[in-house]
């Protein structure tokens, strides 16, 4: 057998990889994409229509380009892809750009103390880390950069869910932690039959109103009040717990699963879609990263895998579990009552 030579080129590369996200980061930040959402633009064009310096642009936009993110013609103008022109234009429905959003001004910054949270153990994000989110949603510019920054990660997982599930044996819908309530809206256009809404702080109650009515739903979906760790949960025929669990220790995950038992009717579901962990621990590197996430984000959050979630539904009093795959990194477990 012929002998393999040993580089550290995928060392060097996964160091450097922070680099390719902060320029994606920055690129929306500065609505590269919806620049380019009308027409390509020339490289002077492109640099004045989002109001960076002549030194770097160049580079700045090449670097895009070869990493995927831009297309550039024989001529020198530059184009968005296929991918960034539909998900990454403001102006569009389909735009996932909030949740970048939130992790270019929220969570890039607190990776750079990943360092200390492993040494201490303890979370490096402030109010947030206890589950305080009524002082942190007290500041109106932190919470509109939040919910945005939901939607954008929970649209692709809600086209999913709104294709997969059985829907048509069940009549009603409340989403838990829902912020703008981009998972309800998502479902009640693909279904027709379905009402309901979305469980959350009173302070999101506005934002929640305005996503709605912008997409002439507000005669089925609503928006209820409250605090999952404190009130019982709105009852429907399905309960949703999207990117919830992970952020709590396992007693707070078995206090809210047993919640929503109760919530739920003879006969009702609930759903959990996470980034699952894979029961081997050594392929889904999304999930354990973003269980790593958890360490520096809050006090005692955790990603884990389809079994665990499994058993502690059981515990609740859930049946006829199943895991299913919604999109390349979010799979969903459901239960019934």
């Amino acid at each position: 057998m012929e002998n393999r030579v040993i580089t550290p080129d995928r060392i060097v590369k996964l160091g450097l990889a922070f680099r390719a996200a902060k320029a994606l980061l920055s690129a929306v930040e500065l609505g590269v994409f919806t620049a380019l959402a009308e027409s390509s633009l020339d490289l002077d064009t492109l640099r004045k229509r989002v109001g960076i310096d002549e030194r770097g642009a160049r580079d700045f936009f090449d670097a895009l380009v070869a990493l995927g993110m831009l297309e550039r013609d024989e001529s020198g103008r530059y184009a968005n892809t296929l991918e960034t022109d539909l998900y990454l234009d403001r102006q569009k429905p389909t735009y996932i750009g909030g949740e970048l959003d939130h992790f270019n001004t929220y969570v890039y910054p607190h990776w750079n103390l990943l360092t200390p949270a492993l040494r201490t153990g303890k979370p490096q994000s402030g109010a947030r880390a206890t589950g305080h989110y009524p002082a942190l949603y007290a500041d109106q510019a932190a919470l509109e950069t939040l919910v945005k920054g939901m939607t954008g990660g929970t649209l692709p997982v809600a086209k999913a869910l709104a294709a997969k599930f059985n829907w048509q044996n069940y009549k009603t819908i409340i989403d838990v932690g829902t912020a703008q309530g981009c998972l309800p809206v998502q479902i009640a256009h693909a279904h027709p039959h379905i009402s309901g809404g979305g469980f959350d702080l009173p302070p999101v109650a506005p934002h929640f109103g305005n996503y709605v009515r912008e997409h002439d739903l507000s005669d089925r979906l609503r928006f209820y009040a409250g605090d999952f760790l404190q009130d019982p949960l709105q009852s429907a025929d399905v309960l949703v717990f999207g990117r919830v669990l992970h952020n709590w220790d396992i007693a707070t995950k078995r206090m809210l699963l047993k919640k929503a038992y109760d919530a739920l009717p003879a006969g009702g579901a609930l759903i959990v879609y996470e980034r699952l962990i894979d029961d081997k621990r050594r392929v889904n590197a999304a999930a354990l990263l973003a269980s790593v996430n958890m360490v520096i984000m809050t006090a005692g959050g955790f990603d884990f895998t389809g079994a665990d979630c499994i058993s502690w539904m059981r515990e609740a009093g859930f049946r006829n579990m199943r895991v299913e795959l919604l999109t390349s990194e979010y799979s969903m477990v459901v239960g019934t009552k």
